[in-house]
C-alpha cells in the first residue's frame, strides 16, 4: 500500500498544497457534522440554508487561517511541535468562526457545537498529518542500511532524528547501559540492553553501530568499544561534544572511532599555573615548529598568550603551513601575539644565537630532530649532526643569549638505544645535562642562568610516520596490514596531551631534570591492527579464518628497531606535583668530557668514518647496543664499490703450461 502512494509523495509541492486545502475543507465539514450529531444525536442541518452559509464561511476562514499560520508550508516528513501548535490555533479560530457566523446568519446551531467541533477538527487535521508522516517515514527506501545507536541519551535522540531525514540509514534500536531504559520506547524506537546485541545484529542484519556517547570519558568509551569488538560491525561515532556545542560539527557527522578511544586513556586537565609559567607575556621559541609535536606545542603555547612566538624550522613548506594556521587561530581568538616565522637549521649556532638575542627569547622548546628510526639508520651522519650537534648548538646559543628556560623533547628510544636515532637523542640529553651542571654553578653565585630539562615520552598518535594512518589506508584500500613483528609493543599518547605535559614539565624544571611522562599501558601493535579491522566492520583473515577480509602480514623488524621501548634507564624515579609526570636522576658526563666526545664525533662525521662514529656512540654513556650492522646507504654503497674495485684489480693466475 505504501508503495502505491509513492506517486503522491513525488508530486510537485503546488499540487500537494491543493490536496491539503481540499482535505482540510472536507475535515471542517466532517468535524461539524460529528459535533452536531454528538450534541443532538442526529444531523438535519443541511436543510437549513443559514447553516450552509456558516459552513462555507467557516471553511474559508479555516483555510485562510491555516495559510497565514504556515501550515501548508510545513513539510510532513519534518513535522514538528510548531506545526501542531498551528493546527491548534487554526482549529480554535475555526470554532470561533462558527459561533460568530452562526450569530451573524441567525443559524440555529447549539452553543456547545463549536466546543465539541474543536477537538474533532484537531484530531482530523493533526491525526491525518501524523498518519501521512508515519507512512512517509516507513516507506521503503532504496539502499538504506539498518543501524543500532549506542546511547539513548539526548545525543542519541538527536542523532536518530537527524538520521530519519537521511536516505542511507534506518535506526532499528537503541542500546544503553541504563537498565531503567531497557524495554522502553523512545521516539518510536525500542531501547535494548547490551546483552541483546548479538540477537539484534543477527535479526536486523546490522552492519553499523553508531556511538552517541560524546560526554563519556575515554575509559568508558573503551569499555563500550571492547563490547562491540567481537561483532563484525563497523563502529562510527558522533563528533566530540565540545565541537557539537560550539557548532564546529553536527551530531549526524559520523566519524571513525578515534584511536585514542581504543587506548582508553583519560586526559588529565592541565594545571593552569604550570601551563602559563614559562609562556604568559614572554618571548617563546619553538624549534621544529612545523613538525607534529612542534606544531601542537605552538597551538598550546598560543593559547597561553606569549608576547612573541618564534616559529623556527628548516622546512619552508612546514613553516608556511603552521604560520598560516596560527594566524587564522589568532584572528579567531582575537589574541595579541606576534608570530615570527623563521627559516633555519639548528646546526648553525650563529643563526640560533642571533635570533635569541635579537628577540630576547625567554623560553625555548627544542622539538627539531630526525626521529624516524630506519631513515636515521640510512643517514647516520645527518642524524648525528641534527640530533646531537643541533641540540648542543641550540643549548649553547640559549646560554649565550641568556635564555631562562630550555626544554628538550626527547624520546623513549634514548633509553638503552639499539639504533642510531636513539643514541643521538641520548647524546642530546647528555649535552643538556652537562650544560645544566655548569649553569647550576652560576645559580649558586646568583648569576643569570639557563634552566635545562628534557622530557622523555613514547609514540604519539597521528604524528608523521605513525602506524595508525598507515593501517587505516591499508584497510580502506583492502590491502593486507603490515606489522613488523607479532610481539612488538609500543607506548602511545595523543599529540595534544603530550604537548600539554611537555609545557607543564618544563615549568617544573630546576636544572638538568629528566622528566618522564606516564604513557599508561603499552599496546601490542598487532592487537591495535586487529581492532581497527574489526571496527571497520571487517574480519581478520588468517589460517583459522580463511574467509576473512584483511590479512595481517609480518615484515620483520626494521633496522635498529626493538620489540620493547623503555622510559627509564634506572629505577630511581620520583613523583612530581603532576600525577602524569615523573622525574629521574641519571648518570651524565661533565661538560669537559662531553665536549671532548663531541670533538671526536665531529671529526668522525667530517671524515664519514662510520665505524668510528659507532665506536664513539658506544663508548659514551649512552648504553648504545646496536643490533644491526652499519646501515648508512652511502657508506654501504662505497664499501660495495671498494670491494668491486678490489676484486677487479686481482689478476687471475694463468694456467701453467706444461
Amino acid at each position: 500500500m505504501v508503495r502505491k502512494l509513492d506517486f503522491i509523495w513525488s508530486m510537485p509541492r503546488f499540487y500537494k498544497r491543493l490536496i491539503s486545502l481540499a482535505v482540510d475543507a472536507s475535515f471542517v465539514l466532517i468535524a461539524f457534522m460529528c459535533a452536531y450529531w454528538a450534541r443532538l444525536g442526529e444531523f438535519t442541518g443541511f436543510s437549513n440554508y443559514a447553516i450552509w452559509y456558516v459552513l462555507a464561511g467557516t471553511v474559508a476562514v479555516t483555510l485562510l487561517a491555516n495559510i497565514k499560520l504556515g501550515l501548508y508550508r510545513a513539510i510532513l516528513r519534518y513535522l514538528t511541535f510548531h506545526a501542531f501548535s498551528a493546527i491548534l490555533v487554526g482549529a480554535a479560530i475555526s470554532a470561533l468562526s462558527i459561533t460568530t457566523l452562526a450569530y451573524f446568519f441567525q443559524a440555529s446551531i447549539p452553543r456547545t457545537v463549536p466546543i465539541i467541533y474543536f477537538p474533532f477538527l484537531v484530531m482530523l487535521c493533526g491525526g491525518s498529518r501524523l498518519l501521512i508522516r508515519g507512512l512517509i517515514m516507513q516507506s521503503p527506501r532504496k539502499g538504506y542500511e539498518s543501524v543500532l545507536v549506542f546511547g539513548a541519551g539526548s545525543t542519541g535522540r538527536q542523532l536518530t532524528l537527524a538520521l530519519r531525514q537521511a536516505s542511507s540509514y534506518r535506526v532499528k534500536g537503541f542500546i544503553d547501559h541504563d537498565v531503567s531504559l531497557a524495554n522502553t520506547i523512545i521516539q518510536g524506537i525500542s531501547v535494548y540492553d547490551v546483552a541483546q546485541l548479538d540477537e539484534l545484529i543477527e535479526k536486523y542484519q546490522i552492519g553499523k553501530v553508531l556511538l552517541a556517547i560524546p560526554k563519556a570519558s575515554r575509559s568508558e568509551r573503551k569499555k563500550v568499544i571492547d563490547q562491540l569488538l567481537p561483532y563484525a560491525v563497523e563502529v562510527l561515532t558522533v563528533p566530540d561534544f565540545d565541537d557539537i556545542v560550539t557548532g564546529k560539527a553536527k551530531v549526524n557527522e559520523l566519524q571513525d572511532v578515534a584511536v585514542d578511544d581504543l587506548l582508553g586513556r583519560d586526559v588529565v586537565v592541565p594545571v593552569a599555573l604550570l601551563m602559563q609559567a614559562n609562556i604568559l607575556g614572554k618571548v617563546v621559541m619553538v624549534t621544529g615548529a612545523g613538525g607534529s609535536i612542534g606544531a601542537e606545542l605552538c597551538r598550546q603555547i598560543l593559547a597561553q598568550q606569549p608576547s612573541h612566538l618564534i616559529l623556527f624550522d628548516v622546512s619552508e613548506y612546514a613553516l608556511y603551513q603552521i604560520d598560516k594556521e596560527l594566524n587564522e587561530l589568532l584572528a579567531e581568538l582575537s589574541l595579541n601575539v606576534i608570530l615570527v616565522p623563521l627559516i633555519g637549521s639548528v646546526q648553525r649556532i650563529n643563526r640560533l644565537a642571533s635570533i635569541m638575542k635579537a628577540f630576547g627569547v625567554h623560553t625555548v622548546y627544542h622539538a627539531a630532530a630526525y626521529k624516524h628510526v630506519p631513515l636515521v639508520e640510512y643517514n647516520v651522519v645527518e642524524g648525528v649532526r641534527n640530533n646531537a650537534f643541533g641540540t648542543y648548538y641550540c643549548a649553547k646559543a640559549a646560554v649565550e643569549s641568556g635564555v631562562e628556560s630550555f626544554v628538550l623533547i626527547s624520546t623513549d628510544k634514548a633509553v638503552r638505544p639499539t639504533n642510531v636515532m636513539g643514541a643521538t637523542k641520548r647524546m642530546a640529553e647528555l649535552g643538556l645535562q652537562a650544560l645544566a651542571e655548569e649553569e647550576t654553578k652560576k645559580e649558586a653565585k646568583q648569576e643569570k642562568f639557563t634552566r635545562f630539562c628534557m622530557v622523555r615520552f613514547g609514540n604519539v598518535l597521528g604524528s608523521s610516520g605513525s602506524v595508525i594512518p598507515v593501517f587505516k589506508k591499508q584497510i580502506a584500500d583492502n590491502q593486507p596490514i603490515t606489522v613488523t613483528h607479532p610481539d612488538i609493543i609500543r607506548y602511545f599518547m595523543t599529540i595534544p596531551e603530550a604537548a600539554q605535559l611537555v609545557i607543564q614539565a618544563g615549568a617544573m624544571g630546576k636544572g638538568g631534570d629528566v622528566f618522564v611522562l606516564d604513557m599508561g599501558e603499552p599496546v601490542k601493535i598487532v592487537d591495535l591492527a586487529k581492532n581497527l579491522i574489526r571496527l571497520s566492520g571487517l574480519e581478520v583473515k588468517s589460517a583459522a579464518n580463511p574467509n576473512g577480509d584483511i590479512e595481517i602480514q609480518y615484515t620483520g623488524l626494521r633496522p635498529g628497531e626493538k620489540l620493547f621501548e623503555e622510559l627509564l634507564i634506572g629505577d630511581n624515579v620520583q613523583e612530581t606535583q603532576h600525577k602524569r609526570i615523573m622525574t629521574a636522576n641519571e648518570r651524565f658526563l661533565s661538560l669537559c668530557d662531553f665536549e671532548t666526545t663531541m670533538e671526536q664525533l665531529d671529526k668522525a662525521c667530517h671524515d664519514f668514518d662510520h665505524e668510528k662514529v659507532r665506536e664513539i656512540l658506544i663508548a659514551a654513556p649512552t648504553d648504545f647496543q646496536p643490533i644491526d650492522g652499519i646501515g648508512d646507504l652511502v657508506w654501504n654503497a662505497k664499501q660495495a664499490l671498494d670491494q668491486q674495485s678490489e676484486d677487479s684489480n686481482v689478476v687471475p693466475m694463468k694456467k701453467q703450461v706444461l
